[in-house]
C-alpha cells in the first residue's frame, strides 16, 4: 500500500482504525473523566455500531482498499523482539510511577497476544499489582499520527491516559513494514510538546491546517509545522480555536467535504476574526503572518472559494447541540461522500439543501457493496450511520480513522 494522503476528501484507499474492544467495559463512573470519557458505553453495541461503519468504508473504497486493525499490526509487529524491547523500554521510561521495570523481564517474556492486552486493557495474566488504566481512546486512531503527502507527523499526546497509544504509534512505525517507506523521514514532537492528530488538516499536498487547542500545544504546533515546511508542505495555517472539552480538536468544529466545501460550527469557526497565523519558511527562518479568518486564509493559499456549511444548520440550539454529537466531524470517503452520525439530523438536512442526496448506512452499502464508487461531482452523497454508544466517548467518523492512503485529486 503506498501512504501518502495528499487531501482530506481523495478516494481513501487504506485507514487504520481500532473497533472498540473490552478495554472500553473497564472504564467505570470513578475514573471515567481521567480516561477522558464524558459516559461509560456499552461494549457490544458500540463494537456493532463501529463494524457497521466499516462496512460503509469497504463498499466505498476499491477493491484493493485495506481497513486495517491498529491490534493487529501491533501484535504483528510487537511479534519482532526488537520491537517488543524498544516497546517495554518506553513504557518504563514514560511510565516511572508505575515502576514497571520491575516486572521488565516478565513484560520482555510475554507473547504478543498478553503483551497487546497489557498495552489495551492494562491487565497482566501472572500478576494484579501491575495493573494500568485501561486506554479506551485508542478508539479514536485519528490522534495518533497524521499522513501528509509521502510523510508521516507522529503525534504526542497531552494527556497522560493517551500517552501508551502514541508509544505504541512510535513502535508501529519504527517495526512495521506498513510504514516501510515513511519510516526514516517521520516527523516527531518531543516529550515536553503535544499535538495530536485530530488537528491537523490536510487541505493538499501544499496546503496544512493545524489547530492550536486543549490538545495541541504552541511549542508541539511549531515543531509540527517546522516538519512539515521541511517536507514540502508550503503553508500551515495556524487556526486558533477554544480551548475546552467541546473543541477538544479542530476537527470536532471543522472539516472538509467536497472539493469546495466544509463543514463548520459556526461560533468558532465562521464567527471568528483573528484567530489564524500562515507560517511559511525560508532557509531555516519561520515567518508568520496573520489572517483575518479562516475562509479567507484558505481562500487565499488554495485559491478555493470553500462554501462554509453550517454543521446544525441555521438554528443556534442545533448548531450547539449537534457540535456536541460531532456534526461537524464528518469523514470523507470521496471527494463530495462523507459519512457521520445519524443523530445530527440538522446537519445532514443542511447537506441536502446543498446538493447533497442522503442514504443511511444500510442503503449505501447495499448500493454500492457489490459495484465501484463513482466519483462525481454533480453526486454527492451524505451518509449517515448508528452511533449512540460510540457518541459517549466524544467523538465522530473522522476521529475514529486514520487514513494512510488516499488517491490524488485530478
Amino acid at each position: 500500500m503506498n501512504i501518502n494522503v495528499s487531501s482530506e476528501i481523495g478516494h481513501l484507499q487504506g485507514v487504520i482504525v481500532h473497533t472498540p474492544g473490552h478495554e472500553v467495559s473497564l472504564v467505570n463512573p470513578e475514573i471515567k473523566d481521567e480516561l477522558l470519557f464524558d459516559d461509560i458505553i456499552f461494549e457490544e453495541d458500540a463494537r456493532g455500531e463501529h463494524l457497521d461503519m466499516i462496512d460503509v468504508f469497504k463498499a466505498a473504497m476499491p477493491k484493493d482498499g485495506q481497513v486495517l486493525e491498529i491490534v493487529d499490526l501491533f501484535k504483528d509487529a510487537i511479534a519482532n523482539e526488537n520491537a517488543r524491547a524498544y516497546y517495554i523500554e518506553q513504557l518504563i521510561r514514560n511510565f516511572p510511577e508505575e515502576n514497571l521495570s520491575v516486572i521488565e523481564k516478565e513484560l520482555l517474556s510475554l507473547d504478543p497476544d498478553d503483551l497487546l492486552t497489557f498495552s489495551i486493557q492494562g491487565t497482566l495474566k501472572t500478576s494484579t499489582e501491575f495493573n494500568l488504566h485501561p486506554s479506551p481512546n485508542l478508539l479514536f486512531t485519528r490522534d495518533l499520527a497524521a499522513v501528509v503527502g509521502d510523510n508521516i507527523l507522529l503525534s504526542r499526546a497531552a494527556t497522560h491516559a493517551r500517552l501508551r497509544e502514541s508509544l505504541l504509534m512510535e513502535t508501529l512505525v519504527h517495526f512495521h513494514p506498513v510504514f516501510e517507506s515513511v519510516k526514516d523521514k517521520a516527523i516527531r514532537i518531543s516529550g515536553h510538546q503535544s499535538i495530536e492528530g485530530g488537528d491537523v488538516l490536510v487541505e493538499s499536498d501544499k496546503l496544512v491546517l493545524i489547530g492550536m487547542s486543549e490538545r495541541t500545544s504552541f511549542t508541539g504546533l511549531m515543531k509540527a509545522a517546522d516538519g512539515l515546511l521541511n517536507h514540502g508542505v508550503e503553508t500551515v495555517l495556524a487556526v486558533d480555536i477554544p480551548k475546552q472539552r467541546a473543541s477538544m480538536h479542530l476537527d470536532t468544529i471543522f472539516t472538509f467535504a467536497s472539493a469546495n466545501e466544509c463543514i463548520a460550527f459556526p461560533p468558532a469557526i465562521i464567527e471568528q476574526q483573528d484567530n489564524v497565523v500562515a507560517l511559511n519558511k525560508s532557509g531555516d527562518k519561520i515567518y508568520v503572518e496573520s489572517r483575518s479568518n479562516l475562509y479567507s486564509a484558505l481562500k487565499e493559499f488554495s485559491g478555493t472559494d470553500y462554501d462554509f456549511i453550517k454543521c446544525g444548520g441555521e438554528s443556534r440550539t442545533s448548531q450547539f447541540r449537534e457540535q456536541w454529537t460531532d456534526g461537524a466531524n464528518v469523514f470523507a470517503l470521496a471527494p463530495g461522500v462523507i459519512v457521520g452520525y445519524e443523530r445530527n439530523t440538522r446537519t445532514f438536512n443542511t447537506l441536502i439543501d446543498h446538493g447533497y442526496s442522503f442514504m443511511n448506512q444500510f442503503e449505501f452499502v447495499e448500493e454500492y457493496a457489490d459495484k465501484d464508487l463513482e466519483i462525481d461531482p454533480d453526486n454527492k452523497i451524505a451518509i449517515s450511520f448508528q452511533g449512540h454508544e460510540l457518541c459517549r466517548g466524544r467523538g465522530g467518523a473522522r476521529c475514529m480513522t486514520m487514513p494512510v492512503s488516499r488517491a490524488a485529486l485530478t
